[in-house]
């Protein structure tokens, strides 16, 4: 166990980082890291033998995510938006803000794509939906993103 040990403080602030691009918060990214690397210690001989276990977690934490918005389908609604940057520890603020208006599936597809670079057809196999939907999801979000920076210019 001591190697799981170690992986966690190795790649434990990475992890972190990447729940907070999903989700968007540090609460619910840590929520993620915890619960995926509890499953994963449940099946650390088997994974840190036959596969990559960041890349298990990191697809745990991805399906976590998932998960929780397929329940709620609706999204979050705040009374006021928070100053700018405020909850920014991990990246770009204007980006972050850009992407947190995207639904959230569209904003899966695109971290899965840029932030993790991963081909389309692993994006739909970890969303558990078609290559098809990948990329039109990401076009989606694209267009919204391009929408908006051009509205902005134009003011």
């Amino acid at each position: 166990m001591e190697d799981f040990d170690e992986f966690v403080r190795a790649r434990g602030d990475a992890l972190l980082r990447y729940g907070y691009v999903l989700s968007g918060n540090s609460e619910d990214a840590a929520d993620l890291v915890q619960e995926a690397l509890a499953r994963l210690g449940d099946a650390w001989t088997r994974v840190r033998n036959k596969h990559d276990p960041e890349g298990y977690v990191r697809t745990t934490m991805v399906r976590l995510h998932i998960r929780s918005w397929r329940r709620r389908h609706r999204e979050d609604l705040v009374a006021a938006v928070p100053e700018r940057g405020e909850h920014d520890r991990y990246g770009d603020a204007d980006l972050w803000a850009e992407l947190q208006e995207l639904p959230r599936k569209q904003r899966a597809v695109l971290v899965l794509r840029y932030y993790e670079d991963l081909p389309d057809q692993e994006i739909a196999d970890i969303l558990g939906v078609s290559r098809g939907t990948v990329r039109s999801q990401a076009a989606r979000a694209l267009d919204k993103l391009r929408i908006k920076r051009v509205l902005q210019e134009a003011r």
